[in-house]
């Protein structure tokens, strides 16, 4: 999962609303959005080669998903899955304070992350780079592949585009469409991850598309005041993928 908008508390009829991309190498095995059978009060997408998600929910309608963060400089080929931290939250007893103060001490046995949890009460946010549990205020949310709200381009223009969808009435198809937008930033506005100027260019993108790596689906959530939760995923035909749109309520 490499880019997540979201507000939290701050639309009237919306306590959250949640929209992301997951990219990743086409060839990684995944599944799509499914009620897990080894898990089964958990429902989303699935990584066959780890067994964990980027994002998923679970039969309480919590929602936990990480992100990776940047910096090839520090990475570990033995660190544990990233991707077994939501899992472990969705499947778990512990509230989002709680577990986030376990996953942080031992935060260090992973490569560098970002996990959001949510639940009726609260939003939260942990990144082993910053080592610190924020709990966030209502308000409207950007996350790739830095601290959350870092002003990378494709950050700021999905907030914007984001604000302006959900200021009226608004479906999940808008905020898929949203996306797929495959706008470049400028030169001079590339963020400094340690990337060839070629990849970061192309990362820059809120949809990325190149030959072996991209944007392999799209997941958009709402949650209404009456505590109903819609869950979309649009998976796309890249690499050897096939394209195919799900959708799922939760009443």
């Amino acid at each position: 999962m490499c880019l997540i908008v979201f507000a939290w508390k701050a639309h009237p009829d919306y306590p959250l609303i949640l929209a992301s991309n997951r990219d990743e190498f086409y060839n990684r095995p995944t599944l799509e959005a499914h009620r897990w059978p080894d898990h089964k009060t958990i429902y989303g997408g699935r990584d066959e080669l780890a067994k964990g998600t980027w994002l998923a929910v679970n039969d309480e309608k919590k929602l936990a998903a990480v992100t990776n963060y940047r910096d090839l400089s520090n990475i570990n080929p033995k660190a544990r899955s990233r991707g077994e931290l939501p899992v472990d939250f969705l499947i778990g007893k512990m509230e989002g304070m709680e577990y986030l103060q376990a996953v942080d001490k031992k935060a260090n046995q992973y490569n560098g992350f970002n996990l959001l949890t949510f639940t009726d009460e609260e939003a939260l946010h942990y990144s082993n780079y910053e080592k610190k549990i924020n709990l966030l205020k209502p308000g409207i949310y950007g996350l790739s592949n830095a601290v959350l709200d870092t002003p990378w381009p494709k950050v700021l223009r999905a907030k914007a585009k984001f604000e302006q969808i959900i200021s009226t009435h608004f479906e999940h198809k808008e905020l898929l469409d949203l996306m797929h937008d495959q706008w470049l930033a400028p030169d001079e506005d590339l963020p400094p991850t340690g990337l060839s100027y070629e990849k970061e260019k192309a990362l820059s993108a809120m949809c990325i598309r190149t030959e072996g790596y991209g944007t392999c689906c799209s997941t958009i959530v709402t949650k209404n005041v009456n505590g109903n939760l819609k869950f979309t995923e649009e998976s796309y035909p890249v690499g050897a993928r096939k394209g195919k749109m799900i959708t799922t309520e939760f009443e």
